[in-house]
């Protein structure tokens, strides 16, 4: 019998329940899940954003999920770099990248290495960019509110 390793790699910043869905239909379909966590650098280069928890604090809220067997850092963007350091032979990842070019390339590249790319369904009600644009409005708003404090004194 194959073993088949899992792997669904993410920012996981501001970990929330989409996250954990992933996670939980990524380990129900393999023998072994490893969690690929994108670095704080990666997530600068490649998405332009500021994680809000550091690499090493996201790598330990995921590495404590009872679904995870592994985590593994990501440095590099390339996918094929991270399937050389893990071994992984599916690839998991939300629907919302079916049929993108970037879920075509992903599967074309990974393909080269026998490797399949599996989507579950994207949890549509929340999201990290949700909850980042969340969190600047409310801290837009206590500015704010903290001139005109300021300015009725």
């Amino acid at each position: 019998m194959t073993v088949r390793i899992g792997y669904a790699a993410g920012a996981f910043d501001l970990f929330h329940v989409g996250h954990l869905n992933i996670l939980r239909h990524a380990r129900e379909n393999c023998d072994l899940l490893v969690a690929g966590v994108v670095s704080d650098e990666m997530l600068r280069l490649v998405k332009g954003i500021d994680p809000v928890i550091p690499t090493a604090e996201r790598a330990e809220i995921v590495r404590n999920i009872g679904y995870v067997d592994r985590v593994h850092i990501e440095t590099t963007p390339d996918k094929l770099d991270a399937w050389r350091e893990v071994g992984f032979t599916h690839f998991f990842k939300g629907d919302d990248w079916r049929g993108t070019n970037k879920g075509l390339r992903l599967e074309q590249e990974l393909s080269t290495v026998g490797v399949e790319v599996v989507y579950f369904p994207y949890t549509v009600h929340t999201s990290s960019t949700a909850l980042r644009r969340t969190l600047e409005l409310m801290s837009a708003s206590v500015q704010r509110g903290d001139e005109a404090v300021r300015s009725s004194r």
